[in-house]
């Protein structure tokens, strides 16, 4: 009878402590993949600091041109002028 006790006992113990290892398991990789996440969305909000800064260059070359092409055109009427 006690042996049948302790066997149970012991039954019940290794299915808790699989359970725990289980939920460590889990737990870990909830945290991984939480960390994963993280990353992917510091990637895309680095990725979209590049495209902003990108865009703005980009506008600012097109300011510049547009800046030289007044001038081009302001040398032209001048010299048409002259």
């Amino acid at each position: 009878m006690k042996q049948e006790e302790e066997e149970e006992e012991e039954e019940e113990e290794k299915e808790e402590e699989e359970e725990e290892e289980v939920n460590d398991k889990e737990g870990k990789l909830k945290e991984e993949g939480e960390v994963e996440e993280e990353k992917q969305e510091e990637e895309e909000e680095g990725e979209n600091h590049k495209e902003g800064n990108l865009k703005q260059d980009g506008e600012v070359e097109e300011e510049k041109k547009k800046e030289e092409e007044e001038k081009e055109e302001e040398e032209e009427e001048k010299e048409e002028e002259a």
